[in-house]
């Protein structure tokens, strides 16, 4: 069996929207776990609408997703002379005709269908007309001569037979009258021509498939395989929007998801592989099968992201945390106070509470947020729960606990010793000591290990923000 040709077809109107990022990612994982190809399409036809900061936007969010493809990006509108020729070739083999009808007399159309409980559609009145009836200085539109009879048959890996009456599909247009292609035709002659053998895209295009069959039988050539993937919903099974998440892939990076954790929950937006909620994208490309495809919408469940986000952070390498978090600071909405370069010094702090700091973060954001502290300015701002752990028996403690850390040797098994001899002298559990321990040195009841705060902040700045503290 040959290696299959997909192919990811966006268009450059706008961000790489989430739900345009799992049909590339499946189009990827079908390629890449048969040792084919991913060609990428800009589907730019709609020149007033198409952007050069679109496209770069596209490129952009898929390279950061990880999703590379095979050969150069093809611009679909660079491509209208072939398009113009094909359709030209199909009016020499009697599968289409010129069609002069006015605008006037297709509003005629659509009203009488209405009028009548039909759905409006062309009535073919320039089908079978000679091109002598045509009417003068009339720029005739080009449209594809469907079957009027019968069904035409859409065999999909995601939505089984699908039969369609050939009295819906009418004579669409295929080449406008100032010559440039309508989407439907375009999409035919370009798959064909980059040798796409698996066509996988949204179940919004399942009625255009029939009319792109149509096409294909007209001139002759194989029909791709189809693989219509149900649209992304919200958690409350409605269309998704923007408060369910429908945001371009670059939001995503700005609120701090890896990369890696947003494949893995993409890939099981609609596709499943058993009970296996969290896997590698080596495994992904190995199980990815379009028959495992749902037919039902998925849902998109940020909670779920973040877990499945948390994941990742937790089995990523710190120094590389370290290079995510500065790289995409200048992006956060919510963005940390962390300064937008570091010093040695710092950068070497940061590293060093990186295995505390990822472990209760699910998110670049929510990490950036919780470090923020080791380049905070004294005296220190608390939060709301170290404003009550520092109360006056807890300052009056701290001031008895500094002069011991004052005399104590600056590291991890001295300091944790003399804090344990100090709770011990006073009768207390070691959190009546930690806590406000905590809480003077970072502004905020929960943080890191104690211990590696106080080593990564150092002799002078611990000492610092507990006597700012203490009573």
């Amino acid at each position: 069996m040959p290696s299959p040709v997909t192919r990811f077809a966006p268009s450059p109107t706008g961000f790489l929207h989430i739900g345009g990022a799992r049909t590339a990612l499946f189009n990827w994982l079908y390629a890449r776990g048969r040792g084919g190809k991913m060609l990428l399409r800009i589907e730019d036809t709609d020149r007033a609408r198409s952007t050069d900061a679109a496209i770069a936007a596209i490129l952009d969010g898929l390279s950061w997703l990880g999703l590379d493809w095979d050969g150069e990006p093809i611009s679909q509108a660079g491509r209208a002379e072939r398009h113009a020729e094909v359709a030209w070739q199909l009016v020499e083999s009697g599968h289409a005709y010129r069609c002069y009808a006015s605008q006037e007399e297709l509003a005629e159309m659509r009203e009488s269908a209405r009028a009548e409980g039909r759905a409006p559609r062309y009535d073919g009145r320039w089908r079978d007309r000679a091109p002598s009836e045509a009417p003068e200085g009339v720029k005739p539109v080009i449209r594809v001569k469907a079957p009027q009879e019968g069904e035409t048959i859409v065999n999909d890996h995601v939505q089984g037979r699908v039969a369609f009456p050939n009295r819906d599909l009418d004579d669409f247009i295929i080449l406008r009258s100032d010559g440039t292609p309508t989407y439907m035709h375009a999409v035919v002659v370009d798959d064909h021509d980059m040798e796409v053998t698996h066509v996988i895209r949204g179940d919004d295009h399942l009625t255009n498939a029939a009319r792109q069959t149509i096409l294909y039988e007209a001139l002759g050539w194989k029909v791709p395989e189809w693989a219509h993937i149900p649209l992304i919903h919200g958690p409350d099974g409605a269309k998704l929007s923007k408060r369910h998440g429908a945001l371009g892939v670059e939001a995503y990076r700005a609120m701090g998801y890896l990369p890696e954790a947003l494949r893995n929950y993409l890939a099981r937006l609609g596709w499943g592989h058993g009970d296996d909620e969290i896997f590698s994208t080596e495994q992904a490309t190995e199980w990815f099968d379009l028959d495992a495809i749902g037919k039902g919408a998925a849902r998109f469940d940020f909670v779920k992201l973040q877990n499945v986000n948390g994941h990742y952070m937790r089995l990523a390498e710190d120094d590389r945390l370290v290079r995510d978090l500065l790289a995409v600071l200048p992006e956060m909405e919510d963005r940390p106070a962390i300064p937008a370069s570091l010093s040695a010094a710092e950068h070497d702090k940061l590293l060093m509470l990186m295995p505390g700091l990822k472990e209760r973060a699910k998110t670049l954001v929510e990490l950036g947020h919780s470090a923020a502290f080791l380049f905070a300015s004294r005296p220190l701002a608390l939060n709301e729960k170290a404003e009550k752990i520092l109360d006056a028996e807890a300052r009056a403690r701290l001031g008895r606990l500094a002069a011991k850390l004052k005399a104590a040797e600056w590291k991890m098994e001295a300091l944790e010793e003399a804090v344990r001899e100090f709770a011990e002298a006073e009768e207390v559990k070691l959190g009546k000591v930690a806590q406000p321990l905590r809480a003077a040195l970072t502004g905020s009841n929960s943080s890191p290990g104690i211990f590696e705060v106080m080593l990564a902040l150092g002799r002078e700045e611990a000492l610092a923000r507990i006597a700012d503290q203490a009573a």
